[in-house]
């Protein structure tokens, strides 16, 4: 595929790993709390993980309460650790917002830059691509996200939900960033790691929805529509 005149990035899990593979972060954090959840051996600590993982599903499948939690992913955390931990007859808010503010400690320590994400961008920037930084968030948090990795000077436009009000998959989103870089949907790319944001929204636009998919999960089941384009690195953008 030929360059367009515009991309769209997604932030977390697309130039940056923020949130990917959470049953495997959750067991390692599980592990470190076995005594008060009296979870001595792996069948309790999983037992305690699906728990967690089944609430945080519940609260996220609502589009409305997602709008409202993606603003306060701590909050969120602790919201879904107590209900999951109910459900094991274990009602102990104070342990249950111990183990959130862990979870949430050791996700932001472990945030890591993709290898090639600044290669990629400035190249593209210097092949002449517009290029614009679209994510979901509070605008404290994913400020914070774009200065610790040197990203803000790299993107001619940058679109944070929280200072927007309003967040993908929200099509006046997508119009907004487009209408900053001054590119027409049917010029432009979005590429991110979540199906629904950054394949089926813009292509309702006229938009390429370029589906990153670093851990080779595959489309999901039932999807409606099939991506653009599946790279599993983002170097495979200049590579036609």
């Amino acid at each position: 595929m030929p360059l367009p005149r515009a991309i769209l990035f997604d932030l977390d899990d697309t130039l940056i790993r923020a949130y990917a593979q959470p049953e495997e972060a959750w067991r390692r954090l599980l592990a470190t709390f076995a005594e008060p959840l009296a979870a001595h051996d792996e069948p309790a600590i999983e037992r305690v993980r699906v728990a967690l993982m089944d609430a945080a599903r519940g609260m996220w499948s609502d589009p409305v309460s997602a709008a409202r939690w993606r603003l306060d992913i701590p909050g969120a955390r602790r919201l879904a650790t107590r209900q999951g931990l109910a459900t094991l007859g274990l009602d102990d808010a104070g342990l249950a917002d111990r183990i959130a503010d862990a979870f949430t400690e050791m996700r932001r320590a472990e945030y890591r830059l993709y290898p090639d994400a600044h290669d990629t961008v400035d190249a593209l920037r210097a092949a002449g691509v517009k290029l614009a930084l679209v994510t979901n968030g509070a605008a404290e948090t994913q400020r914070a996200k774009i200065e610790r990795f040197d990203l803000a000077h790299r993107f001619e436009h940058i679109q944070i939900e929280g200072e927007f009000g309003q967040g993908k998959p929200e099509l006046a989103v997508y119009r907004h960033a487009l209408d900053k870089l001054g590119c027409d949907a049917c010029d432009a790319w979005m590429v991110g790691d979540n199906y629904e944001w950054e394949v089926v929204a813009p292509q309702k636009l006229g938009m390429c929805g370029i589906w990153y998919d670093p851990f080779e999960a595959g489309v999901p089941a039932g999807a409606t529509h099939t991506p653009t384009r599946i790279i599993r690195r983002l170097g495979e953008l200049l590579e036609g």
